[in-house]
């Protein structure tokens, strides 16, 4: 039989995305480990809204596709740091990790290029998160960070 007819053919799901004016693009190969809302203090200032939706990728799967982000750094709650990558031009954040050697890093969802479905999304400081703000019966939720694993 000829070598054609035994190629396994392997689709891979490939989500794209970028910063607001276009200059910064990545993109992420594979299924996200999670999509996080999360409602902690520091997501609502740099959204600028109620809270920040994160997909957390592996590294190994996420590629800079055009630009050179800007990285600015801040202290966290538990005592380490988070870098937060974001354009030069028009500063929109495109993603966050806790080091730049992280084994996964946060995409920020807004910056994907097709929208994303919040239905099992798990919400995250939800002891910070605004009066007002409903969160879906049923949705997994941690009033901190959830469990690691």
């Amino acid at each position: 039989m000829p070598a054609y007819v035994r190629q396994r053919l392997v689709l891979t799901f490939v989500r794209t995305g970028g910063c607001q004016c276009g200059r910064l693009r990545c993109e992420s190969a594979g299924e996200p480990l999670a999509l996080h809302v999360c409602h902690c203090r520091e997501c609502q200032k740099q959204s600028a809204s109620a809270f920040g939706m994160s997909l957390t990728v592996p590294r190994s799967s996420f590629s800079l596709t055009a630009g050179e982000p800007n990285v600015w750094s801040r202290p966290t709650d538990n005592g380490g740091r988070s870098e937060a990558a974001f354009c030069p031009a028009c500063g929109s954040r495109v993603w966050r990790q806790a080091s730049a050697t992280s084994e996964t890093l946060n995409v920020k969802a807004g910056s994907l290029d097709k929208l994303i479905d919040l239905a099992s999304a798990v919400h995250i400081w939800v002891s910070r998160k605004l009066r007002g703000v409903v969160i879906p019966e049923g949705l997994e939720q941690h009033p901190r960070e959830p469990p690691a694993g």
